[in-house]
C-alpha cells in the first residue's frame, strides 16, 4: 500500500466491532439507508436508479466485479462511523499510532550536511499529537497534506529523536513510498 489515506482507512477498519454486510443486496440496502434514497446511491455507484431498486428487492444478487469492489468500498467507508471516530479520538488523545513505512526520505538542513534522500524502513510509535494532525489532514482530504503530516512526525520522532538531536533540521520529504501501514 502506497497511499497514506488507504493506510488510515485500513487501520480504522480494524476498530469496527461488527463485520460489514457481505451480500450485495445488504450493502445496497445499507447505502440506501445512509444516503437516504436510491437516487443518491445510483449516482454514487454509477448505475441506474432502477438497478439499485432491483438490488434492494433482491432481484439482482451478483454484481459485476468492478461494481462489487466499489460497493464493498463505499459500504465499509460508511460502516460504524461512531466506532471509527472513537478510535481516532483515542489515537489523538492517549494511544498515538504505530507506523510502518518504507520510503525514500530526504531532508532540508544547513550547509555541510548530506540531504540526499535514502531508502529507509521505519517502524515507530507516533505520539498522540502527531496522530491527531494526520487524522485532521485526512479529514481535509489531501493525500499531500497527509504525507506532509507523516513526514513532520517522522522528522520529530526519528530524525530529531524528540528534540535530543538534529535541531537544525528544517524539513523532511517523503518520496517514493513503497509501503505505509498504521496500527492503533
Amino acid at each position: 500500500m502506497k497511499s497514506v489515506g488507504e493506510g488510515l482507512d485500513r487501520v480504522l477498519d480494524k476498530a469496527i466491532t461488527r463485520p460489514v454486510p457481505k451480500s450485495a443486496g445488504a450493502q445496497v440496502r445499507f447505502l440506501v439507508k445512509q444516503l437516504k434514497g436510491t437516487k443518491a446511491v445510483a449516482e454514487l455507484l454509477g448505475v441506474s436508479q432502477r438497478t439499485v431498486e432491483r438490488y434492494v428487492k433482491g432481484e439482482i444478487k451478483k454484481p459485476r466485479p468492478e461494481l462489487a469492489a466499489l460497493l464493498h468500498g463505499e459500504a465499509s467507508k460508511r460502516w460504524q462511523p461512531k466506532v471509527k471516530e472513537k478510535a481516532k479520538k483515542a489515537a489523538a488523545s492517549t494511544n498515538g499510532l504505530m507506523i510502518d513505512v518504507r520510503a525514500s526520505l530526504g531532508y532540508e538542513a544547513p550547509a555541510g550536511t548530506t540531504d540526499e534522500a535514502r531508502e529507509r524502513h521505519l517502524t515507530l510509535a507516533l505520539p498522540p499529537r502527531h496522530a491527531e494532525r494526520i487524522f485532521e489532514a485526512q479529514e481535509r482530504g489531501g493525500e499531500q497534506q497527509m504525507r506532509q503530516a507523516v513526514a513532520d512526525a517522522l522528522k520529530e520522532v526519528y530524525f530529531q529523536q524528540r528534540g535530543t538531536r538534529a535541531a537544525s533540521l528544517e524539513e523532511v520529504r517523503m518520496l517514493n513510498v513503497e509501503h505505509i501501514e498504521f496500527d492503533l
